[in-house]
């Protein structure tokens, strides 16, 4: 027989709330068995992992033999094509003896094998390119891709013997040469370039003149009074230029480049 029970009102949330905290206890209970099941099962390390040995690539040779010499003599033509980017790898390897046979290309017709040519210089790396490069550079004939380029990787070759060829080009008549030409200045730490720049500052073109703006007061630190450049026209510039000039007359006995310094050639009143 079954009997009915009645609840008062205050029984039966006593009996939710033991039914509630039952249930807690036998979840935790279940929770911590099986984490102490889990910290007790052993732990085996993956095996090491075994590469095989990689050969290492054949070095540069020394000296070139006759051989190696006809070889990259045959290979300067494939400069531009669709071997080229493996042409350019195997000058690469052979590192400073392949510039003799590279710069061959640099006279040769098309684009192409003129500015991949540059390009192998770039990564080979070696200062003895760089009087080749700027006969590239300074060329009117050539294009402005391949002399932009040629400049550039002179420049970071060995800045020391540019300042001529940006002084040549600068006063081009293809304004994309003369903005590389100030641009490419502000890599070098010479003073005979801030002349050049102050020059500039009158360019016909304004995006020149601000170009050359810029790589002045990165050498210098100095930038001179607020003028309102993009708005300005070829006489303001060279009328605002003279502040430049004057400035460079009064300091430059005391313009010394520094490799620590954020301006190389900083001075006390910039």
């Amino acid at each position: 027989m079954l009997t009915r029970i009645r609840w008062t009102p205050w029984q039966m949330p006593i009996f939710f709330l033991a039914l509630v905290a039952t249930s807690y206890g036998l979840t935790n209970t279940a929770i911590g068995q099986s984490a102490s099941s889990i910290l007790v099962q052993e732990y085996a390390p993956p095996p090491k992992i075994e590469f095989p040995d990689i050969p290492k690539a054949t070095p540069a040779p020394d000296v070139l033999t006759q051989k190696d010499r006809d070889r990259l003599d045959s290979l300067v033509p494939l400069l531009a094509g669709k071997q080229e980017l493996w042409v350019m790898g195997e000058f690469v390897h052979y590192a400073k003896h392949s510039v003799p046979f590279v710069v061959k290309a640099l006279k040769m017709p098309g684009p192409r094998i003129r500015y991949n040519a540059i390009e192998t210089l770039s990564m080979i790396k070696d200062p003895a390119a760089v009087p080749e490069l700027l006969a590239v550079a300074t060329n009117p004939e050539d294009i402005s891709r391949v002399r932009t380029h040629a400049i550039r990787v002179a420049t970071r070759l060995d800045s020391d013997k540019v300042h001529p060829a940006i002084k040549v080009m600068a006063k081009d008549e293809n304004s994309t040469i003369r903005r590389t030409a100030v641009f490419e200045a502000r890599n070098v730490r010479k003073k005979e370039v801030l002349p050049i720049l102050i020059d500039t500052i009158g360019d016909p073109e304004k995006f020149v003149s601000i170009t050359a703006l810029e790589s002045f007061w990165r050498l210098t630190g100095f930038s001179g009074s607020q003028h309102h450049w993009e708005m300005s026209t070829e006489e303001e510039r060279k009328e605002w230029s003279k502040e430049w000039a004057a400035w460079l007359k009064e300091n430059e006995n005391r313009l010394e480049p520094s490799k620590s310094q954020k301006h190389p050639f900083a001075s006390p009143s910039s």
